[in-house]
């Protein structure tokens, strides 16, 4: 006793001394570079996207941009047009990080600098004014910022980024009235940087400011003429061939001002230039830098507390009825005060038995007993309650095949949303671990294979079923399969688009090798422990030999509209917190959703809300003498999934301003596959949650 007290003090000061020592390093996924004067700062560059639409575009694959040259700066080994090495996460984001020509060195500001000029043609103006038009931005990385926008709030009192930088813009022309299209072919980049206590400089802030200036207003050196003061923009355009139109349409007494398919060999010239200026920003440390890209923080704030109040209001409500259920109901059945009592093994319960008489029904109420294994002494019929089921309630669902393979599947997503969600509160995953969100998700996803097969091996065996290895294959391969096939599908469209959001099909060749090869042996193993070394789940009741009848239901336990209509809760739980996600996902797709403890909180929540409301179903399912809950039970933890997509479809509508078919096939389709996960998510929680409740209130009557 005195050991174990003196153990005790011991234990507390080695935890402490653990959290202090979390504390006291910083977990960035990106370790702190520190940079002297006049040493080179590598600028990369990486892609261009839309808010508009779903396709992206790596940057030198654009016609209008200057080619890299391949020269090297700054004494790196690597020329410019070197691409950098990527992380699953960054590849399958779109990223394609590339070296560039700009030469940015730390502390020497540059007023004007020449990096090209390059010609294109009128198809390549064509292609630059509709990029321009769907609101493309640039992005390009020094020191693994993102170059961002600035703006100031309206009341001027606080700054906020905006990742990328426009490609061009467009106005009406105070001529003629007609649309024009500029681009933005001079670039002032500001860097800030701050004093390291250990020494040299850090970089706090990456800002990009570009502008538009006409190739008439540079000089013979190719630096236009005071370069921070006002000038015309670059219009893209090119004269039209008359007689080319003329030729081309002989006779007519239309002749279009213009035709950008007409291959004349005209070309526009832009010559790029750019300013590089460093300012000393003491106000920002090195860790919290990325505090300016998150838009909004304390509205932010305030609107994720009140998604976390109304999440524990409408949670508590649910809680209340639950424990009424268990308290005043279930624990009232199990000592008799309901329609039955355990009494020296035998379950008394109240029927109804009835008989014509004339035109009427007559309904005679008698006492009778019912042994526990379900047979009754006074041949029984038509009973009442839920402790009636007892010998029915946990006899095998079916397509049980089917339904071990999709809880195992269930229990492999719990697992990496679980792990994700925790790695990301205590800062592993973050913005500046660039891809490794997604990149971790799959690792995580790939070792959960142990416990999709121990799961889903065990309840086939609790099942009864006797074919473990096409059970296991079934859940290797099913829900993973699916998910391949249709990004494989909706690749190809993506291809045809010479989209960098294609995955690259040596990444695609990996992928497949990381789920045959890796994660179907990891199922087998899980499989094989559950089947075959580990007992079946014994259930407190024996199942009889012949199913009852069972009576009619109400609406709301055999419609889908009453299934769907338990799914509202969870989803009204969730609502508030989608907005952020959604607007991280889909508007600002090179933005970051960073509040992962509130996300967090409102995950628990909705888990717990999900549990209550199917233990609610099951109950009243039950007490309408229906022991289909298997399936049922799954169903109503995943019906919040059929909500969630309808929020997709109005946020698609009233929010997005996609254009283009393949943008928004993409869209629906990811929208569907991420719904997809969710509903088996939360059907899983469901069904355990389910199977656990009713595990435990049978477990009252059981009799030996």
């Amino acid at each position: 006793m005195e050991l174990r007290q003196f153990g005790r003090p011991r234990q507390w000061a080695l935890w402490l001394l653990f959290a202090s020592c979390t504390y006291a390093f910083y977990i960035p996924g990106y370790s702190v570079k520190r940079y002297n004067d006049d040493e080179h700062i590598p600028l990369l560059v990486n892609k261009i996207f839309s808010d508009n639409t779903q396709l992206q575009y790596a940057y030198f694959d654009l016609p209008f941009v200057c080619p890299p040259s391949g020269r090297t700066h700054g004494g790196s080994p690597f020329g410019s047009g070197q691409s950098v090495s990527l992380n699953l996460g960054e590849i399958l984001r779109g990223d394609r990080i590339m070296t560039s020509d700009f030469e940015l060195q730390m502390g020497q500001n540059v007023d004007c600098r020449v990096l090209c000029e390059q010609e294109i043609g009128r198809k390549d103006i064509k292609w630059t004014r509709q990029l321009i038009k769907e609101g493309y931005v640039a992005e390009w990385i020094a020191d693994n910022l993102p170059g961002a926008t600035s703006f100031v709030t309206v009341d001027g009192s606080r700054k906020y980024y905006a990742t990328g930088f426009k490609l061009g813009f467009q106005e009406y022309s105070n001529i003629d009235g007609k649309l024009r299209y500029y681009i933005n072919n001079h670039f002032t980049i500001v860097i800030r940087w701050r004093s390291a206590p250990e020494g040299g400089k850090v970089i706090v802030g990456f800002e990009i400011h570009p502008k538009s200036i006409r190739a008439e207003d540079h000089t013979q050196n190719g630096c236009p003429k005071q370069v921070h003061e006002a000038h015309d923009g670059l219009e893209l355009y090119i004269p039209p061939n008359t007689s080319k139109l003329r030729e081309m349409y002989p006779g007519s007494s239309y002749i279009p001002e213009d035709d950008d398919e007409i291959d004349d060999g005209a070309t526009l010239k832009i010559p790029y230039t750019y300013s590089v200026y460093f300012k000393e920003e003491n106000g920002v440390d090195w860790w919290n830098r990325w505090d300016l890209y998150f838009t909004n923080q304390e509205e932010g704030s305030a609107t994720h507390w009140l998604a976390i109040l109304n999440s524990l209001t409408i949670s508590g409500v649910l809680g209340v009825a639950v424990y009424v259920i268990w308290s005043r109901t279930v624990q009232g059945d199990i000592k008799g005060r309901g329609d039955g009592a355990l009494e020296d093994g035998k379950l008394k319960v109240k029927s109804r038995s009835s008989e014509r008489k004339g035109d009427g029904l007559l309904e005679q109420s008698t006492d009778v007993e019912r042994d526990a294994d379900g047979s009754d002494d006074e041949g029984l019929e038509d009973v009442s309650g839920w402790k009636l089921l007892h010998g029915d309630v946990f006899r095998t669902p079916q397509f049980s095949g089917l339904l071990a393979p999709l809880i195992g599947s269930g229990m492999q997503l719990l697992f990496m949303v679980s792990g994700l969600l925790f790695l990301s509160c205590l800062g592993v995953l973050n913005p500046s671990f660039r891809g490794g969100f997604v990149s971790v998700g799959m690792g995580l996803f790939v070792f959960a294979g142990l416990f999709s097969g121990y799961f889903s091996g065990r309840l086939y065996k609790t099942f009864g079923g006797v074919h473990w290895r096409k059970n296991t294959l079934i859940t290797a391969l099913f829900f993973p399969g699916l998910v391949f096939c249709l990004i494989f599908i909706l690749n190809l469209f993506v291809w045809a688009q010479a989209s960098s959001t294609a995955i690259p099909f040596g990444t695609l060749v990996g992928l497949l090798a990381l789920w045959l090869l890796i994660q179907v042996p990891l199922v087998y193993v899980g499989s094989w422990y559950g089947y075959v070394r580990a007992t079946a789940w014994e259930h407190p009741t024996k199942t009889t030999s012949i199913a009852r009848q069972i009576p009619p239901q109400p609406w709301y336990l055999h419609s889908i509209g009453g299934t769907l209509l338990t799914g509202l809760g969870p989803f009204a739980v969730l609502f508030i917190e989608l907005l952020f996600v959604f607007r991280s996902l889909w508007q600002d797709k090179s933005g970051y959703y960073y509040v992962f403890g509130f996300l967090s909180a409102v995950s628990t929540i909705l888990m717990v809300t999900i549990s209550e409301v199917t233990i609610i179903a099951t109950y009243s399912q039950l007490c309408a003498e229906n022991y289909h809950w298997w399936w049922q039970s799954f169903l109503t933890g995943g019906s919040s999934a059929f909500w969630v997509f309808g929020y997709c479809i109005w946020y698609y509508y009233f929010h997005l301003h996609i254009t283009g078919f393949v943008s928004s096939l993409l869209f629906f389709s990811y929208s569907f596959l991420a719904c997809t996960v969710y509903g088996l998510l939360t059907g899983t929680v469901g069904f355990l949650t389910a199977y656990a409740f009713i595990r435990r209130i049978y477990s009252a009557i059981k009799v030996d």
